[in-house]
């Protein structure tokens, strides 16, 4: 049996009726949530219950992460002391598709002592969780995914994109750029390329310095004790005069024969590509990656050779 068959079919239903029955309900509720949660100087705090409770736990991690500070919180922790974590400035998201929930309807009174609004992610309007609400988003849909109507899927599936959508527009209202999201990421791979410089990876052990004077057998030692696979060719004040690569190395022995005679100007090649310490990871990556290569030398502000950054290609 192809199991995909049926695979296929739920991401079809599911995509139908998130693009039939939820799109066309955004309009001014929207919009007042997202004046609310951009006016709110405290928290966004997301609570629900359930199956409504994982998806509010991915809903705060993905505004946290676009620079809305918020977190989720249960709401059966919270009538045991947790309230204490929200505070007046705060705004709620609150998730329950019947809106019926009891957790969360007991939790309301105390909420609504803070001053906080309330943000409702519902399927039933006239719930007591929505009708208690400052806002109401509706994500009612008329049927679960599931063959018996009953698991939470395209319920969970509406709620987790109109969480998306408020914090896609936040972002967006609020011009969060790469580079704010990255400071939130610091281990990730993007953080690395917009935070880090070259100087934070650079390799700086044993760096295989040849004077332009040297001869060629020189040049040669100094290469084949270095696994960097080029040689950095200076001058007496240590500036850089140009670059030697194993290929530059093979290159001139098929050119010339025999290197005997030849001085190190004759095969080396003048004005390399380089990096400067302090520049980004992303922009020195961007360079390698263009000219296919895998090592360049990094400079400080004087010129001077201080380390080579280091990329490896997969193709």
């Amino acid at each position: 049996m192809d199991y995909s068959i049926i695979g296929k079919k739920v991401f079809l239903d599911e995509v139908t009726l998130i693009k039939e029955e939820i799109i066309n309900k955004l309009g001014s509720e929207f919009n007042r949530a997202i004046e609310i949660l951009l006016n709110t100087t405290g928290k966004i705090i997301v609570i629900g219950m359930g199956k409504s409770g994982l998806i509010g736990n991915k809903i705060a991690a993905t505004l946290a992460s676009t620079g809305t500070p918020s977190f989720s919180l249960h709401p059966g922790e919270a009538l045991h002391g947790d309230l204490g974590m929200i505070e007046k400035e705060d705004a709620i998201i609150m998730l329950s598709y019947s809106g019926e929930t009891e957790e969360m309807l007991r939790i309301i009174p105390a909420i609504k002592k803070f001053g906080c609004k309330i943000i409702s992610i519902s399927g039933n309007g006239n719930s007591t969780m929505s009708l208690n609400s400052d806002v109401f988003l509706n994500v009612h849909i008329s049927r679960e995914v599931c063959p018996n109507n009953l698991a939470p899927t395209t319920s969970t599936t509406a709620q987790l994109i109109m969480g998306d959508a408020l914090a896609v527009t936040l972002t967006d209202v609020k011009n969060f750029k790469p580079i704010d999201f990255a400071r939130y990421h610091p281990g990730g791979s993007l953080g690395r390329k917009l935070l880090k410089t070259v100087k934070e990876e650079m390799l700086t052990k044993k760096l295989p310095f040849v004077d332009i004077n040297s001869d060629i057998r020189e040049l040669i030692f100094t290469m084949s004790n270095s696994y960097y696979g080029l040689a950095i060719i200076v001058n007496e004040k240590e500036n850089i005069l140009g670059l030697v690569t194993d290929g530059d190395l093979r290159r001139a022995w098929t050119d010339y024969s025999s290197l005997e005679n030849k001085k190190i100007s004759d095969i080396m090649s003048t004005n390399p590509e380089t990096l400067n310490m302090n520049d980004k990871i992303e922009e020195a990556e961007l360079i390698l990656n263009s000219k296919k290569i895998n090592n360049i030398v990094v400079t400080d502000n004087d010129n001077k050779a201080v380390g080579i950054f280091q990329i490896f290609h997969c193709n």
